[in-house]
């Protein structure tokens, strides 16, 4: 008994590897744009690209594969996931002009929407009771520290090698994780999924959820009605003078979406193959789990967005004393993640949902009194290790509480509804969050400069703009000229309330998710394969033929 245990751990860890490399790709390459920009001679344009692509392919696909794991098998999409992921890699470590990275930054982005609901669904499927919540709490502990972790490696990477191998690391690591999951990870899939494909549904659900996510991240940047900033992708560039891209984006996904859905209920009800079975939420854990999860999502994100903006305008720390910083809320989230599967076991996994969400919600709260333009790291690290710590309680089990009721043989699609809604919850809650810290930036630096004596009102507006559209990055610049010293006092305390005030909007957002988290059943980590089974038996004798029925 103890080989396939220790075997199933070994898997774990080669999932985990996986995983870590996507998940520090999204926040790796932040720190490292500045030396991308100037060794490709980038546009700003071409360089938001670098890191907006990503996330947009992402999350666009993930529901998509995760039913291709269900029907071809989880380890085969792991492992076709770290392949691609790699080999982009490899061609975003050799570019050597904007597009060609941009195009790398694509391919990863689909080696990751590949990655994620496979590790999750086999975790799902390799684990049991006690175990579970353990492999949970690792998984999550990962999600929340390498998110953290990022800044700092990138900005170490870059500082004393080069950006290049802000990619190159992701070569031996994938090697490695492929190496171990090919040897431990057993095949799994859905053996009661139709066989077949569901085009229609691939193609709608991608473009829905691609055109959403692009919304919700850009809607600042190229405004949310009227254009506010040119959009360009390569050598094409938005022919409207008239109407932003986001508008028409955000309308594309309010047409698709829905008729994605419509598309799927009809497919079931006719007995066809479907991307999504939207059955599945009529589990209530599944259903107000993912409820919680995009809400709290929606929260999760705004220190972590707002954070390294602040200590680089504001304090003038580098990219690697801000990824320093960070390092405390990953912490938190490795001491929290395996923590909370003895919590789980004891008080249920609810319960550890809930005071994770708490603990998060209290960590932002703290970082208020204390984030000011004379604090420092060390005065800000506690209540982020809180936050942190939080996040490790609440991310991995809200995960095994989404998945709690789903049979085994659905993870696949499960896995990949709840990343998608994780995805689509972050962007909304960046764009949400943006407008928030943008506006505040905005008028607090208007109002304090024009209560400055003689500050002529051209200027004034001029500054407020600059400093909205930098994110306050302009302190740089204005620090080195002389006689600037008032405007810099102005503007570090425009963006200090606006800080206070991101941080107060995103604790209630995981507050609301707290709230919305007393709907889900309580199912205790012993009980979960016996609810999964007796649920599953009930969904097979509900679908099969009146004359196969018991009487």
């Amino acid at each position: 008994m103890s080989t396939p245990s220790r075997s199933r751990w070994l898997g774990l860890a080669g999932l985990a590897l996986g995983l870590a490399i996507i998940i520090v790709d999204a926040t790796i390459v932040n720190v490292a744009i500045p030396s991308i920009i100037q060794d490709l001679r980038l546009e700003l344009t071409d360089a938001e690209w670098v890191n907006t692509i990503y996330s947009l392919v992402f999350a666009a696909l993930l529901v998509t594969v995760g039913r291709l794991g269900d029907l071809f098998g989880r380890k085969r999409m792991y492992l076709l996931g770290l392949a691609v992921f790699v080999i982009a890699s490899l061609i975003a470590a050799r570019s050597t002009s904007g597009s060609q990275l941009i195009a790398a930054r694509a391919l990863q982005g689909i080696g990751a929407a590949l990655i994620l609901p496979s590790t999750l669904s086999s975790v799902n499927v390799m684990f049991r009771g006690r175990e579970r919540a353990i492999a949970f709490g690792i998984w999550g502990s990962v999600i929340g520290g390498m998110a953290a972790l990022g800044p700092l490696l990138g900005g170490w990477l870059t500082t004393n090698y080069s950006w290049h191998w802000a990619f190159y690391i992701n070569l031996p690591i994938g090697v490695v994780a492929a190496t171990l999951a090919a040897l431990t990870v057993p095949e799994t899939r859905d053996p009661y999924a139709q066989r077949g494909l569901d085009p229609l549904g691939i193609l709608t659900s991608a473009l829905g959820f691609g055109a959403l996510v692009f919304g919700l991240i850009e809607g600042e940047r190229y405004g949310w009605w009227q254009p506010t900033e040119t959009f360009r992708l390569g050598s094409w560039t938005w022919p409207l003078e008239t109407a932003s891209p986001v508008p028409v984006a955000l309308a594309i996904a309010a047409v698709l979406l829905p008729a994605f859905a419509l598309f799927e209920l009809n497919r079931v009800r006719g007995g066809h193959p479907v991307l999504l079975d939207l059955r599945l939420f009529r589990y209530r854990s599944f259903r107000w789990g993912n409820l919680a999860a995009l809400i709290v999502s929606l929260g999760e994100f705004g220190i972590v967005f707002v954070l390294p903006l602040y200590l680089q305008s504001v304090l003038g720390y580098s990219a690697f004393q801000t990824g320093l910083v960070l390092v405390a809320v990953a912490l938190g989230a490795f001491f929290g993640g395996p923590a909370a599967a003895n919590l789980a076991q004891r008080f249920g996994a609810r319960q550890v949902v809930r005071a994770g969400m708490l603990l998060e919600a209290v960590g932002l709260l703290a970082i208020i009194p204390v984030l000011d333009p004379t604090t420092t790291g060390w005065r800000i690290a506690p209540a982020l290790f809180l936050y942190g710590l939080g996040v490790g309680l609440a991310t991995a089990q809200l995960t095994s509480v989404i998945l709690a009721e789903v049979p085994t043989a659905q993870s696949g699609q499960a896995s990949g509804t709840q990343s998608t809604t994780r995805q689509v919850g972050a962007a909304l809650g960046i764009a949400i969050l943006g407008t928030v810290l943008s506006a505040g930036l905005s008028s607090g630096t208007e109002s304090r400069l024009s209560a400055l004596p003689g500050f002529p009102v051209e200027q004034v507006t001029q500054l407020a703009r600059a400093t909205k559209q930098s994110a306050g990055q302009i302190l740089v610049q204005l620090r080195a000229q002389p006689g600037t010293e008032a405007v810099v006092r102005a503007i570090e305390d425009a963006f200090t309330t606006a800080a206070h005030r991101t941080a107060l909007v995103a604790a209630a957002f995981i507050m609301i998710g707290f709230v919305a988290s007393w709907l889900i059943p309580d199912i205790r980590p012993g009980q979960q394969d016996e609810v999964a089974e007796r649920l599953a038996i009930r969904a097979k004798a509900q679908a099969a033929p009146p004359a196969s029925s018991p009487s």
